[in-house]
């Protein structure tokens, strides 16, 4: 990150918080949320606010936000992409950067459930809100929904996706939903994966909320996608985690592309933070899947 954008930055925070909300008023806004391609491709930075910094070995990668903003705007500037996922922090600064012209752009809403904590289930909406979201002429928002059937908090959980839901469809923006099946296990939340609970965390999350016409899926992808995928008529993007076989995580995301209801990527720390360290050629390829 160079050091007069740090500046820059910094000072419109101390001497004139106003041009954050001028720069989101000026921004371009995305014709499409699925761009030339038809598909879309989202670039995932929200973990930092859930205390999930880690990345491969090094578990505080994310926390260096100099070095994450200049990687974001390395994959922004990258043809294909067609925009970013994060919360109000990190999305201001890439808005006072001039990066997000014609890019769709997703408020992260819910990042109460700390990684790793044990009230992680009672995930609460500690980011945007729909309100939010459209004053600053954002695409839409994004909500974690780990469903935990033996956690008392999960009912919780439920009630406020749903009533976020019903915010953003009231507006017109998209609701992005990432549920999740969810266990306890030695004191921590594990993510469910087959495909079973996959699918379950899919048609309990499609019917959440008064209406979905704006509702669209954040979907891991495991086995029999095919099956996952034929569970919802939702538009869906597939979500690329953190991924330790590259070659294995591209053919699997290749295969799901094909199904008529994948609509795109998010992706984050597997692109901005590649094992080969070129994040330029990793967005690319990741592009070339669409």
């Amino acid at each position: 990150m160079l050091s007069d954008n740090v500046s820059r930055i910094v000072d419109a925070r101390v001497n004139d918080p106003g041009a954050i909300a001028a720069a989101a008023a000026r921004r371009v806004q995305a014709t499409s949320l699925t761009g030339d391609h038809g598909k879309a491709m989202i670039i995932a930075a929200d973990h930092p606010a859930r205390g999930a910094n880690g990345v491969g070995a090094n578990p505080s990668a994310m926390a260096d936000r100099f070095e994450l903003l200049d990687r974001l705007c390395v994959t922004l500037e990258r043809p294909g992409v067609t925009g970013v996922l994060a919360t109000a922090d990190i999305l201001e600064d890439l808005l006072l950067l001039g990066v997000l012209d014609g890019k769709s752009v997703f408020g992260s809403m819910n990042r109460a459930g700390l990684s790793g904590s044990v009230f992680e289930i009672d995930d609460r909406f500690t980011g945007y809100d729909a309100e939010a979201i459209a004053a600053m002429g954002f695409d839409g928002g994004k909500m974690l929904t780990r469903i935990a059937l033996s956690d008392p908090a999960t009912p919780s959980v439920l009630e406020n996706t749903a009533r976020a839901v019903d915010e953003l469809n009231d507006r017109r923006l998209i609701a992005l939903v990432e549920p999740f099946m969810s266990v306890w296990q030695d004191g921590r939340i594990r993510n469910d994966l087959s495909t079973d609970a996959v699918v379950k965390s899919v048609t309990i999350a499609s019917g959440l909320g008064r209406r979905t016409a704006y509702t669209w899926l954040k979907l891991p992808v495991v086995d029999d996608m095919e099956r996952v995928l034929a569970s919802s008529t939702l538009p869906a993007l597939l979500l690329g985690g953190e991924v330790k076989d590259a070659e294995a995580a591209f053919t699997s995301w290749g295969k799901a592309l094909k199904q008529p209801t994948a609509r795109g990527l998010v992706v984050g720390r597997s692109l901005l933070y590649p094992s080969d360290g070129d994040v330029a050629g990793a967005v690319d390829r990741a592009v070339s899947l669409l």
